[in-house]
């Protein structure tokens, strides 16, 4: 337990910030449930609001927070592959000597 006035004051922020760090830990992950059980644009932009504010404070690294923000874009796209037309040009091959 803390002895001086100034741990006393620093173990009373750590519990609070714990509260928030652990509700926020918690909408982050009910949202990428959700996003996962039903991807619409509502659940998706909600996914990445939380993703963002978890990112705001430190509570995941940015690169994390692409990942998964990409992650999530991912599911609401279409999985067909996409081909790609080339494009004509009126340029001769030039031979190689």
């Amino acid at each position: 337990m803390p002895i001086t006035k100034s741990a006393k004051k620093a173990l009373r922020q750590s519990q609070k910030r714990h509260l928030v760090n652990l509700r926020l830990k918690r909408r982050l992950k009910a949202a990428l449930k959700e996003v996962s059980h039903q991807a619409n644009g509502k659940t998706i932009a909600a996914a990445y609001k939380v993703i963002d504010l978890a990112k705001k404070h430190h509570l995941i690294h940015p690169n994390k927070a692409r990942r998964l923000k990409s992650k999530v874009g991912r599911q609401l796209k279409p999985t067909t592959p996409k081909t790609k037309a080339k494009a004509k040009t009126n340029k001769k091959p030039v031979a190689k000597k």
